[in-house]
């Protein structure tokens, strides 16, 4: 695995999660990480963890829904560190509230779209001009297998991880020429505080998301090493040759490192030839 020492890695939804277990991943490594959330008191806990195991990072309180915050953002990471992010992690997200789409409140979904799609696209957007103009840099965004499969009593949400998996591969093409490259990350089930509002919700939830619930509550789910891993390779320089996909933690990615990626591997929109 490629050194990431001194190089700038900014994570949004720092502040816990999935979010800071990468970004604490990623300091690990060297990298100078910029830390993205809207909660003080959680990117303070995060930093504070980072610098007490000897690394670098810096806390930037801003909403991925709000482009001006994000650019702002940006400009503060190229001051700090003295360049703009070589990696992106997109890991901002919120579940939203469970229950039967035909008794959701329409005017709740605007902060589920903001968060997990808009927001996505606003950091994306920030970034991308300063990575396509030095030809170097990586994407990843985080999502699941609810982007690629019904998810009920979850629509809203499934429907902007699906929105996500389609933006990424659309944009890779994009960036083809460009040596950049952008994917979807699944990192699988983890006791995060999304799993506490899915028990919390009970039965607008469904049997089914409470019981998966409770056993990642009762065993903790994918490591943390796991997906710190499969982050650390999509963005080295080992998978160049990788963009436009969405790579499930357990799949047998590490096959990837010196194999061609087939056309229809790993895409959304995957064909089953009879």
């Amino acid at each position: 695995m490629q050194s990431f020492k001194t190089i700038p890695v900014l994570v949004t939804g720092a502040g816990r999660g999935i979010g800071k277990r990468l970004a604490i991943g990623f300091a690990t490594q060297g990298a100078r990480v910029g830390l993205l959330a809207r909660s003080k008191p959680e990117l303070d806990l995060c930093h504070l963890e980072i610098e007490h195991a000897g690394g670098n990072a810096l806390r930037i309180r801003a909403d991925v829904a709000d482009h001006e915050q994000v650019s702002a953002s940006i400009e503060r990471m190229r001051v700090q560190f003295g360049s703009t992010p070589q990696v992106l992690v997109c890991a901002a997200g919120t579940l939203g509230h469970p229950g039967p789409f035909a008794e959701s409140n329409p005017k709740a979904w605007a902060e589920i779209i903001q968060t997990n799609l808009v927001g996505v696209m606003n950091v994306c957007r920030a970034v991308l001009p300063h990575m396509i103009q030095h030809r170097k840099g990586k994407i990843i965004v985080l999502t699941g297998g609810h982007g690629t499969q019904a998810r009920p009593n979850f629509a809203l949400y499934a429907a902007t991880k699906a929105a996500i998996v389609s933006l990424v591969e659309s944009v890779a093409e994009e960036l083809r020429d460009h040596n950049v490259q952008i994917n979807c990350m699944s990192p699988g089930a983890s006791y995060t505080h999304i799993t506490d509002q899915i028990l919390a919700a009970g039965d607008r939830a469904g049997w089914r998301e409470v019981e998966e619930a409770q056993q990642v509550r009762l065993t903790g789910g994918v490591t943390a090493e796991k997906q710190i891993e499969l982050a650390l390779f999509l963005a080295s320089e080992e998978s160049n040759h990788i963009s436009g996909r969405l790579i499930h933690v357990l799949d047998d990615w590490k096959r990837l490192r010196e194999s061609a990626v087939k056309a229809d591997l790993y895409t959304l929109r995957r064909v089953q030839k009879v």
